[in-house]
Formats: structure tokens, C-alpha cells, sequence
């Protein structure tokens, strides 16, 4: 019976790595390699993973759950990097610092993480050339997230950041969809680059144009095409 749950546990640990985009495209025996040196672990709601600085043990993939990677400012205001979700990988880049973890994640809803261990992924990197490129390819993306993110907050004002971010979650601007938010308010508005208050005011001004409608959790965008045409229309005025 053990043997068998062993055998379960693993051909899951390869079904997750081989969701995320780091290692898709990686043929069964090269998965393996990496299920037999990752580490499943779990997290409570509000759980850290890491804190900046804390040495690196390697790097994460999410199962399940919602992990908030963000800063810390020097006026102790909380700056979300990212909100990683199923499938995505976090932490690649302490693979090659010395200086450990540059930032702070915590799991914002119970959470089940694949810990890939340092020590074992650097020694298949000596002889998996695949894999080497695989993760200079991660770091870029998440490098082009970060600018992308930046120039957002930059840029745009709250409602095109605002409207941004729920037209990344619609499959099509031709019909309404439902978005489930899957965070604490708080913690989308630092996303976002502003405060609780500001999102409520924003959200509720989408509303009165009729461009979505608010039950909880759960967002109607009524008019993505309406959300569209107002990010165009700001950057038409600039």
C-alpha cells in the first residue's frame, strides 16, 4: 500500500511540473530527474514561504492555492510583485544568488507548493543543457512581467490598471465573462499599485457605467469591449 501511494504521489508531483510552463515540453524521464529531487509542501492561509533574505533552498512551482510574492518599502508599505496561481513557477532567480531570497512570499489561501531543492536541480543542470535554457527563459518572462507592471503603474491611472488587469482574465472582449477574484482586496489593489479604498471607488464607478457587476468574489464583466475602449482612450488623450 505504501509502495503504491508513493507511486500515486509521484506520477502527481510529474503531472504538476509538467503543467508548468518551466518545464513543459520535457519528455517523462527528464520530468522524473526533477519529481525525485522536489518536495511537496503545504501552506496555511497567511503561511510564509520565505522572507527576503532567508537562504534559498530552491525554487517553487504552485499545486494549489495563491502565493503573493511583494517587498517590503522603506515606509513599510507592502508592494506586491506577483501573485503566483496553479502551474506558475517563483524564486528561479535565488537559484544563482548568493544572497539568498530577494523578496517575501506568503500564501494568500491555503496552498500546496512543489519545492524543487537547489542542490539537486544545480547537478541536473550540469548535464541537462534543456533545462538550462528553460530556466533563462523563465527569468526573462518574469523580467518582462515586471516591466510590464511597472510601466502600468507608470502610465496609466487606476482605472486602466484596474480594467487592464480584468481584460488579462477574458478569454474574449466580444461576450461578458465571469472572473472569480481569487485574493484579499487589499492585496489586488497593491498589485495594482494603489489602495483598498481607491479599488472599491474604481470598481464601483465600472459598475455605474455599466461595465461589470460585483457579487462578492466574483466579477460579471458585462462590457469588455467598454473596458478596452477605456485603456485606448487614455492612452489617446496622452
Amino acid at each position: 500500500m505504501k509502495e503504491g501511494f508513493s507511486d500515486f504521489k509521484r506520477a502527481a508531483i510529474i503531472a504538476s511540473l509538467q503543467n508548468c510552463k518551466l518545464f513543459s515540453g520535457l519528455n517523462k524521464d527528464e520530468l522524473e530527474k526533477i519529481a525525485a529531487i522536489t518536495v511537496v509542501k503545504s501552506y496555511n492561509k497567511g503561511d510564509y514561504i520565505f522572507s527576503e533574505g532567508d537562504e534559498s533552498h530552491g525554487f517553487y512551482v504552485v499545486q494549489k492555492g495563491s502565493i503573493n510574492v511583494h517587498r517590503v518599502n522603506k515606509l513599510g508599505r507592502e508592494q506586491v510583485i506577483h501573485i503566483f496561481r496553479n502551474g506558475e513557477s517563483f524564486a528561479e532567480a535565488s537559484m544563482s544568488m548568493e544572497g539568498g531570497y530577494p523578496a517575501d512570499a506568503r500564501a494568500e489561501e491555503p496552498s500546496q507548493l512543489l519545492l524543487i531543492q537547489k542542490s539537486g536541480f544545480k547537478e541536473l543542470l550540469r548535464t541537462q543543457s534543456e533545462l538550462t535554457m528553460r530556466m533563462f527563459i523563465a527569468m526573462s518572462l518574469h523580467l518582462q512581467n515586471l516591466v510590464e507592471q511597472l510601466e502600468e503603474i507608470l502610465l496609466q491611472k487606476v482605472e486602466s490598471r484596474l480594467a487592464n488587469w480584468l481584460l488579462k482574465r477574458c478569454p474574449t472582449i466580444s461576450k461578458p465573462v465571469t472572473i472569480e477574484i481569487e485574493v484579499p482586496k487589499r492585496v489586488l489593489a497593491a498589485e495594482l499599485g494603489t489602495v483598498s479604498e481607491t479599488l472599491s471607488r474604481t470598481f464601483a464607478k465600472f459598475k455605474n457605467l455599466g461595465l461589470i457587476n460585483v457579487k462578492g468574489k466574483r466579477i460579471e464583466v458585462l462590457d469588455p469591449r467598454g473596458l478596452d475602449n477605456l485603456i485606448h482612450s487614455e492612452y489617446d488623450r496622452d
